[in-house]
């Protein structure tokens, strides 16, 4: 991976006169995360975080840099090589009154905690009454040509799980509000941040307001009147590209939803939206075959059919691993051509 994409990030620090004088602060979509969590473990004792090297690395992209000074060995804690055992020492502290945050070094790894979080996390709740506040995030995502082993997508490996939330925010006023969120909700939430984001996007944030995102709100990122692209993550700005491309070639509006939470689903803003624009085209970056837009398209026949102006469509990555070498995780993953080319389809249907 290139030194771009690991390059250390800044402390929390204080705004410059001029955004002091505005009341707004530049901020990365990596830097809104470490103020989420910078914040909530200032105002909330119980919070801590712990995962593979966060401490005195900082984290393998510097999300945690500066942290363990702050606040010290017994809230940020380095653990060793083991999800399971992460996740479940964090399950265990979340049933002792604690708001543990389980970061997971990439998100591909989040893996071998599949059995606590499954089986035990998502489901204590159901059997004792009692809920496991906890939340686990992790770089998730491709465009970094790290790989099939740090560049995957797993949303659908939980999606069918009852009793998770799961988060994949795109802006980085997203990115703060949401984790903020998750962090107060009393059950599991899994948080995936897209690390092709992390440096890119860039937002003014206010300085001294709270912000809290609640979960199960979809977004409109753009408005549109003729097609609605519904979508998440960094797929969002591949769908706003091809949006302004349409707009500008063939005259068309094409809105795009960004779903912001994938459970709980906000089934009803989508709904909404295809009944205005008769024309639905769904984006993610995971494979094909069993991905969320499976399920988002069976909702939407469930509750919009008589609304269709044309068949549902979906652009996805391929069902193959994540390639390597860089022309072929382009080819992978979803392009903007590939969004224009299904909307003018479905435009023209």
């Amino acid at each position: 991976m290139s030194d771009s994409k690991i390059e250390s990030g800044r402390q929390n620090r204080p705004p410059t006169g001029q955004e002091a004088e505005r009341g707004t602060k530049e901020t990365t979509y990596l830097e809104a995360i470490r103020e989420a969590m910078w914040e909530e473990m200032t105002t909330d004792p119980t919070v801590f975080l712990l995962g593979e090297d966060v401490g005195t690395y900082g984290g393998a992209f510097k999300i945690t840099e500066g942290f363990l000074d702050e606040f010290g060995p017994e809230r940020i804690i380095d653990t060793p090589i083991s999800e399971a055992a992460i996740v479940g020492a964090a399950i265990g502290a979340a049933h002792m009154g604690f708001k543990p945050i389980a970061e997971m070094q990439f998100i591909d790894f989040i893996a071998p905690a599949f059995d606590m979080i499954v089986n035990f996390a998502a489901k204590v709740r159901y059997r004792t009454g009692v809920g496991a506040p906890l939340v686990i995030r992790g770089p998730c995502g491709g465009g970094a040509h790290a790989g099939p082993f740090h560049s995957q997508n797993v949303e659908s490996y939980f999606a069918n799980v009852a009793g998770l939330k799961m988060v994949a925010p795109a802006t980085a006023r997203d990115a703060k509000g949401l984790l903020r969120a998750a962090i107060r909700d009393p059950d599991p939430v899994l948080y995936f941040e897209h690390k092709y984001l992390y440096r890119r996007i860039k937002e003014e944030l206010p300085i001294d307001e709270e912000i809290i995102v609640p979960l199960g709100a979809a977004r409109t990122h753009r408005p549109g009147s003729d097609l609605t692209i519904v979508t998440y993550g960094a797929m969002v700005y591949k769908a706003e590209e091809a949006a302004s491309r349409i707009s500008e070639e063939d005259g068309a509006e094409l809105e795009v939803l960004d779903l912001r939470t994938l459970r709980p689903l906000d089934t009803s803003t989508i709904v909404e939206s295809v009944k205005r624009t008769g024309r639905v085209l769904i984006v993610h970056e995971a494979p094909r075959f069993g991905g969320f837009a499976g399920e988002i398209a069976s909702q939407i026949c469930e509750e919009a059919f008589e609304w269709l102006d044309a068949p549902i469509r979906r652009v996805t990555a391929l069902d193959t691993p994540v390639p390597f070498a860089p022309p072929l995780e382009e080819y992978y993953l979803p392009q903007t051509a590939d969004i224009v080319d299904a909307a003018r389809w479905m435009l023209a249907y």
